[in-house]
């Protein structure tokens, strides 16, 4: 028993058809790419399948889903609603897993990761699904989707800093400090202060959220899809079909890291470019939003050496399309004396692997405004713990250096001593034991 009926949903039509369960399983993986017709859910199977099927060709159209389940058993997927309903023998796939790829001749073994949206519901009942469709269309047609890089790049962006460009030439060169409780906290300077001001501050034209909220809303969700995409290519040595610019998922895709460490970088650039040229002439609201949007195309469609010679714009659309920066040849090799540097290189201009390139955010203001965390309670937790364990580094190093100043035998730590190759030589190979040719 390994066929079952599937059920697919859009806000147009509902196909049903046989097909075998693990193509099934497939489907369900290729929610990852955010699919809102039948159309882009096959667009998206080719992540998971060299020859995936074509179902207004094999499925029939009908007005109403058919709830009897055949062989293993039923499967309802519902792109509007987003709803999974499943009763089945063969699997009962979830909102994380593994699928196999298929080559187009059978399953390969290459397993290929997968996780759905937080918004999608799963049901292991059929009879719960039309109750629950509804509830879920009521939820979304209440929050429709919003094209927030209209706001967050476009002319309410460019207003907001126009408008406080002054208070950061003014005030250039005098730090804002940042009432924090517990630990020190870092002072700002007034250009940081505007930047922090306009992703912290929530927005009607966003929904009530904020830019910040925004942005970080399905970072991780991006980021697991890409470390995704990333682990199939270095297994196939094959880059996997990205998103299509006209799919839903693009025109309205969620944010990750690299371009939420981009935007603040062109966030940072115009206010501080633009606070060298306001005091120039005030008076023209409109030729200093000009001005920055000028600034801003240009910076976002030009290589750019503090991001690796990356281009911004091709960075960003890369990572809307769900592809991955890869590296290859010599690029990723940051110092040829390095062995493993050197290694790395040969290979991947051997064609025997491929790298990847990311951006961490680690030279952005110390600030819960810049963080990668939601809520401030989570950026002050962490920055407690950080405190914390500075704290016990410390004192097991004053202990530490006691000890040696009375002349006491002092036991490795592994605080401050790296451990040693003959800590690993149950796994050496011996002499008398040369490898193998």
């Amino acid at each position: 028993m390994s066929e079952i009926k599937l059920n697919l949903v859009d806000s147009h039509t509902i196909l049903v058809g046989t097909i075998h369960g693990s193509t099934a399983d497939r489907c369900v993986a290729a929610l990852s790419a955010e699919p809102e017709t039948i159309g882009e859910l096959e667009a998206a199977l080719e992540r998971f399948e060299k020859d995936p099927p074509r179902f207004r060709s094999w499925f029939h159209s009908t007005s109403e889903i058919d709830e009897d389940p055949y062989d293993a058993g039923i499967l309802v997927i519902d792109l509007a609603a987003r709803v999974v309903a499943c009763e089945s023998t063969y699997s009962l796939p979830g909102p994380t897993g593994y699928v196999r790829y298929h080559d187009g001749k059978c399953a390969t073994d290459v397993s290929v990761s997968y996780r759905v949206p937080d918004d999608w519901v799963f049901l292991r009942s059929i009879e719960k699904y039309s109750c629950t469709r509804k509830q879920q269309l009521a939820k979304r047609l209440g929050s429709p989707a919003i094209d927030t890089r209209t706001i967050l790049y476009g002319r309410p962006m460019l207003e907001f800093l126009a408008m406080n460009v002054r208070y950061a030439s003014v005030c250039r060169g005098v730090e804002v400090e940042e009432s924090k409780p517990g630990a020190d906290a870092p002072g700002l300077s007034a250009v940081s202060a505007v930047h922090a001001q306009w992703l912290s501050t929530p927005r009607e034209d966003l929904g009530g959220m904020s830019p910040r909220e925004v942005m970080l809303t399905k970072r991780e969700f991006i980021d697991c899809d890409l470390d995704s995409r990333e682990t199939q290519w270095s297994f196939q040595l094959e880059g996997p079909p990205g998103l299509t610019r006209e799919s839903f998922a693009y025109r309205l895709a969620g944010f990750g890291t690299n371009e939420w460490v981009i935007y603040y970088y062109l966030i940072r650039f115009l206010l501080e470019s633009a606070s060298t040229f306001a005091d120039e002439d005030f008076s023209d609201f409109e030729e200093l939003v000009t001005q920055l949007e000028t600034l801003k195309n240009k910076w976002l469609n030009e290589p750019n050496p503090e991001l690796g010679g990356h281009t911004p714009a091709i960075a960003i659309d890369n990572e809307r399309r769900r592809l991955p920066e890869a590296m290859g040849g010599r690029s990723m090799v940051i110092d040829e004396d390095c062995p493993l540097c050197k290694m790395m290189g040969d290979e991947a201009e051997a064609g025997l692997g491929v790298w990847f390139w990311h951006l961490d955010g680690c030279n952005m203001d110390d600030h819960f405004a810049f963080s990668t965390f939601l809520t401030e309670k989570e950026y002050l937790e962490d920055r407690l713990e950080m405190e914390l364990r500075h704290q016990e580094f410390d004192r097991r190093w004053k202990e530490r250096e006691e000890r040696i100043a009375r002349g006491e035998p002092v036991e490795p730590d592994p605080f401050f001593d790296p451990p040693v190759l003959e800590d690993f030589a149950p796994f050496a190979l011996s002499e008398a034991e040369p490898p193998e040719a």
